[in-house]
């Protein structure tokens, strides 16, 4: 049996980790922005194996997301259990400028069925928590600017207040606890509660979700404060490592006691490649913690987020991996696949044509903050390949579908399959190029798209494994968030348009393979 574990835990786009442990069992939780659905849920018995289970935001009553730009929708969630039952606490942003609005759901299982969003009025910021008093009662915090205004940019504090659980609604004061553990470190959020001890122990995140991000911690005596810093802030962060370090922008964690009296924390990282770019976007990410004097201490002698750490004292349990081909054989699509924004219309069918995925053309495109017919997954790897067999037949010059691999709208590229061709369509920061074109007229076309690093080649074919060279040696760069910016990764996926156009066409997918390379 291995002694080590590797990090990412989870790896791909699945930010802002939040865990709960319920007897001998782990779940854990994601942000997802503007993807649908919302929230996965992840169960492990080991803290390193995981396995989806669900998602926590699954129907349109639950999630509205029409209209929510690039990387706003579903912040930073956090997961609790009390009780026999499971909360889940969030914040859904919508838009730059427009509200914070804080909500949480609750479910007697995991995998749900949960509840529809309870509304909390007078819920300022984001990256809410929970925490449940061993007196019975029940706090929030998350952050918002000072009252007395804000004293560099940026400048954020974290506030709480009791929950009263008949009501649904906040109660009583208002208590600011915390606004920063050092001068000028900007965006004091995702504030976390835990009583070790008798004593209350408030985690921060500190310093951005970007390079410079960290996580501090302090202390009262009471929940309400006020809470001394430690001295050792801040407890975690791998800006001073350098921009080579192969783990980059840890922050935002969030511990659990395992049931044989370890501490652990998950939390986000990336892994920056071929010149920094994080294609993969933020990860979750798993490092020790022990106490020393009082206070938690991240992986003792290192204190870094390593590659290669020494895994909990939990018996390891591993859980059969979804397979790397889906045939689309299933009566509803497997976890992996995901909307952008809450799917609207009946677009897509797994029913009409057994063992493939149909796609109606829709008019909107995926360069509109609008919910496209694409149904894409996270790109899980550096190094991957991706293949479909598709047949599609255009009707006229605004009819396309084929693959997308996608940062958001303004930053893609497109595999379309157009009247008489296949086509490679750049999309940076708004400006389209077409990189290559090529003739076709048959119904069936096999698509391939391989990744080595920041080099990405795209592939036809008429027939299994005859590929022909689209294009070979594009840039992959324009899929990460450090040129398109935003807080998500890098997806891949299917997609048809019909531009604008209404249209009765379809394309059939008989099957996606997504193969890790790393």
């Amino acid at each position: 049996m291995a002694t080590t574990f590797k990090n990412p835990i989870i790896p791909g786009f699945y930010p802002d980790p939040s865990i709960c442990r319920v007897a001998d069992d782990y779940y854990l939780v994601t942000s997802t922005f503007e993807y649908f659905p919302g929230i996965p849920i992840f169960h492990s018995k080991d803290l390193v194996n995981w396995r989806q289970i669900g998602h926590v935001l699954s129907r349109s009553s639950q999630l509205n997301l029409d209209g929510t730009p690039n990387s706003k929708g579903i912040y930073a969630a956090t997961i609790r259990y009390n009780k026999g039952i499971f909360y889940v606490i969030t914040t859904f942003v919508e838009s730059q400028t427009g509200a914070r609005r804080n909500f949480f759901v609750t479910a007697e299982n995991p995998d749900g069925p949960w509840s529809d969003p309870y509304w909390l009025d007078d819920c300022p910021g984001i990256d809410t928590s929970l925490f449940f008093d061993d007196d019975g009662k029940v706090y929030v915090t998350a952050n918002r600017r000072p009252p007395g205004g804000q004293l560099y940019p940026k400048h954020m504090e974290i506030w709480l207040q009791e929950l009263d659980l008949e009501t649904k609604q906040l109660t009583g004061e208002k208590y600011s606890l915390w606004d920063g553990a050092l001068k000028y470190v900007h965006a004091q959020e995702a504030p976390h509660i835990y009583k070790v001890d008798g004593r209350y122990y408030l985690l921060i995140a500190e310093g951005g979700t970007g390079f410079t991000h960290s996580i501090t911690v302090a202390r009262s005596e009471s929940i309400t404060g006020p809470y001394e810093g430690a001295k050792i802030n801040p407890i975690l962060t791998h800006r001073h490592l350098g921009r080579d370090y192969p783990i980059a922008n840890v922050g935002h964690g969030d511990l659990v006691e395992t049931s044989m009296g370890e501490w652990w924390m998950v939390c986000l990282g990336s892994r920056p490649y071929d010149g920094g770019y994080r294609n993969l976007g933020r990860e979750s990410f798993l490092v020790p913690i022990k106490w020393e004097d009082g206070w938690p201490v991240v992986n003792p002698g290192k204190g870094i987020v390593e590659v290669e750490g020494v895994k909990p004292n939990l018996e390891e349990q591993r859980w059969p991996t979804d397979p790397v081909c889906d045939h689309f054989d299933l009566s509803d699509l497997r976890m992996q696949w995901n909307f952008i924004r809450t799917p609207r219309g009946d677009f897509w069918s797994l029913q009409e044509r057994r063992g493939h995925l149909r796609i109606r053309l829709k008019p909107e495109t995926i360069t509109e903050a609008v919910n496209p017919a694409f149904i894409g997954r996270r790109q899980c790897h550096i190094n991957f390949a991706a293949r479909t067999k598709m047949e599609f037949s255009p009707n006229n010059r605004h009819e396309v579908a084929g693959l997308v691999l996608l940062q958001n709208t303004d930053f893609h590229y497109r595999v379309e399959y157009v009247q008489s061709e296949i086509r490679l369509i750049k999309r940076e920061a708004g400006h389209e190029e077409i990189l290559a074109v090529r003739p076709y007229q048959h119904q069936k076309v096999f698509l391939k798209v391989e990744a080595y690093g920041q080099v990405y080649h795209f592939y036809f074919a008429r027939v299994p494994e005859k590929w022909e060279i689209l294009k070979e040696d594009v840039d992959g760069r324009i899929l990460s968030t450090d040129v398109a910016g935003g807080f998500t990764g890098a997806y891949i996926g299917m997609y048809a348009s019909s531009n604008g156009v209404e249209s009765s066409n379809f394309a059939d997918f008989d099957y996606f393979e997504y193969i890790g390379l790393d």
